[in-house]
């Protein structure tokens, strides 16, 4: 599966707003920005009393069967589609669960304060994770041509593979895609740990994202600059050698081979696609066709839509956006 969004027949546990998304699965609200509770009940999400379990072995042999107990907890749910408890994952015991609806309590109030509206929420992997994520209300435009959105997306995992997290995503409506880049001084995520403390400090972490404005503005000051720089073909070229490093000399024939095709894609993505057209020649040029080239071009592992795999791989895995920050440091004047 490679959108990754839980599914129980022709059911998905995903919602969203306004349009469709990149697997058509899941429910479509057209005609208003759904609420937290709606995000609960239309993408099945609530009510799934996660908990944890005492781990116990079993032992078979010819006297029969030995339970003994082991170390640690199950993260345990009840599955949304069948009523059925289900395990999740593997935890210690300072590990306290966050609800779904803490989940989205959080960014329900936080809505409150920015004027943000709800735009996604689903679960991925079986209800391992879970994301809600919040569009903010003011759009940035770089050089006068280049719209920029703002995503807030918050992501939790009920397996114990990592912490609650908050980012701030910048997005290009030309392409709706996310993108994110390292700001210098700047803060665009935050953590946190699943401990018994955790919903305060969902409290602070609402708090210290007052600081997504300041980001905004540092990203809007940085971006301009780069409109504002000329990039030509050389330049470029530089920049894809230092983002994604060159072959090794004893490198494969396979492996140079695939060099060669990425780089031919960036050089066209960068002088001649559409999406570039109104940056055409500048820094920021150079850093939309690297994001474009991640978000859209880039190879994946899949057995089916390989569009999907892309955009399951943007929502949960950092690599995309670790190149992404590595052609951001390169490109930003300092």
């Amino acid at each position: 599966m490679t959108h990754g969004i839980e599914t129980h027949g022709s059911q998905a546990a995903a919602v969203f707003a306004r349009k469709d998304a990149w697997h058509r699965l899941g429910t479509t609200v057209r005609d208003h920005a759904f609420t937290a509770e709606e995000a609960m009940r239309l993408g099945h999400l609530g009510g799934w009393d996660v908990r944890k379990l005492p781990l116990t072995a079993s032992e078979i042999t010819d006297d029969g069967v030995t339970s003994i107990e082991a170390p640690g907890f199950a993260t345990v749910r009840t599955n949304p589609f069948t009523g059925q408890p289900e395990a999740l994952g593997v935890v210690g015991n300072a590990y306290t669960p966050l609800q779904n609806e803490d989940h989205a309590e959080f960014l329900n109030l936080l809505a409150d304060e920015s004027g943000a509206v709800f735009d996604t929420a689903g679960s991925l992997h079986g209800g391992r994770q879970v994301f809600l994520t919040m569009k903010l209300p003011d759009s940035l435009t770089v050089g006068g041509s280049d719209r920029i959105d703002l995503n807030i997306a918050a992501l939790n995992r009920h397996d114990g593979t990592g912490a609650f997290r908050i980012l701030v995503t910048p997005v290009r409506v030309v392409c709706a895609n996310t993108q994110s880049a390292a700001l210098a001084n700047h803060e665009a995520s935050f953590s946190i740990r699943h401990t018994r403390n955790a919903k305060a400090a969902v409290q602070s972490a609402r708090e210290a994202l007052g600081l997504t404005f300041t980001y905004v503005e540092a990203f809007e000051a940085e971006a301009e600059r780069m409109i504002q720089t000329s990039m030509n073909e050389a330049y470029f070229d530089a920049l894809v050698s230092e983002t994604f490093g060159l072959p090794d000399p004893d490198a494969t024939t396979r492996t140079r081979q695939t060099e060669r095709r990425r780089r031919a894609r960036l050089h066209w993505l960068f002088a001649d696609a559409p999406t570039q057209a109104a940056i055409r020649s500048t820094r920021w040029a150079g850093y939309q066709a690297i994001a474009e080239y991640l978000d859209h071009y880039a190879p994946v592992r899949s057995t089916g839509d390989h569009a999907t795999a892309r955009a399951t791989r943007v929502l949960t895995s950092d690599d995309p956006n670790r190149i992404k920050r590595r052609a951001w440091a390169t490109l930003a004047p300092a």
